[in-house]
């Protein structure tokens, strides 16, 4: 195989399969037939697919309306992956509590590609709440986690995003490339985010990075919530709160890499 011609080495059945997954998990309670419209599939592949993963558990089927939902495997796969360390580990007690100290909601977000994605999410105790649900794609130009993530990735990502078209989700979403690049720059110089109505009008939302082991920004982490509620105290108030919040969370990381570490080196020298 030349360079301009690489090797291939995908699957296209775990691909589909994954897809499957994760239409489910961004909108439960589907067919077979809106799956397979909205996944570009035939009725016959895709009820296959859910078949097999109705068989492992990855899936469960309502025999009553016949749609749809993530399995308990699903469930066992993330609780294994908790016990590991990892971010879905260290960050729902943290965001718990910041949850109790502001009311408001709080949000964990990571980036795919050139998207954000919810990874977890926490109600607020307001009456009027605006709740991001876990497994929501979004841009990765508009909202506070998304724009934080944005300003520490690499610059392909920040260059590829700046090259394609900036959509337009309220009148106060940023569109033009030079304020984006002057947004992303005021972000890494502050260490924090907020974006005001950008994404959904009459939103607020106050954001941090999280730190990997390595140092590397990983995942953000935001207090959002109604804009009526957003005066100068609560302002000041939510970024010491989201900035404490996701030092504690990249603190616990390092942590559990350092433990790990500690742990091979044992393992080697009673070897």
């Amino acid at each position: 195989m030349s360079k301009t011609d690489p090797k291939d080495y995908t699957i296209a059945a775990v691909h589909r399969a994954l897809l499957v997954l994760e239409a489910l998990a961004e909108k439960p309670g589907q067919g077979v037939t809106t799956l397979s419209k909205s996944l570009g599939l035939t009725k016959s592949i895709v009820f296959r697919l859910l078949q097999t993963l109705e068989d492992r558990g990855f899936v469960y089927r309502d025999p009553e309306l016949a749609v749809y939902s993530l399995g308990y495997r699903v469930g066992v796969l993330g609780e294994r992956i908790g016990r590991d360390g990892s971010l879905l580990f260290a960050a729902p007690p943290v965001m718990d509590a910041l949850r109790d100290r502001t009311s408001e909601n709080v949000n964990l977000i990571v980036r795919e590609g050139l998207r954000s994605l919810v990874l977890a999410t926490r109600s607020g105790r307001h009456s009027i709440r605006l709740f991001a649900q876990a497994g929501r794609y979004g841009p990765l130009h508009a909202g506070g986690g998304s724009l934080c993530l944005l300003a520490y990735s690499d610059d392909s990502v920040v260059d590829a995003v700046l090259a394609s078209p900036l959509e337009a989700f309220t009148p106060y979403t940023i569109t033009d490339q030079e304020k984006l690049s002057q947004t992303l720059a005021r972000i890494r110089i502050n260490g924090y985010n907020i974006a005001l109505n950008d994404l959904d009008e009459g939103a607020f939302s106050v954001s941090a990075p999280i730190l990997g082991p390595n140092g590397d920004v990983i995942a953000a982490i935001s207090v959002a919530g109604a804009m009526v509620r957003f005066d100068e105290e609560r302002r000041q108030t939510y970024i010491q709160a989201a900035l404490e919040a996701a030092g504690e969370i990249s603190s616990k990381l390092s942590v559990r890499r350092t433990e790990a570490g500690d742990a091979r080196a044992a393992a080697k020298f009673i070897a």
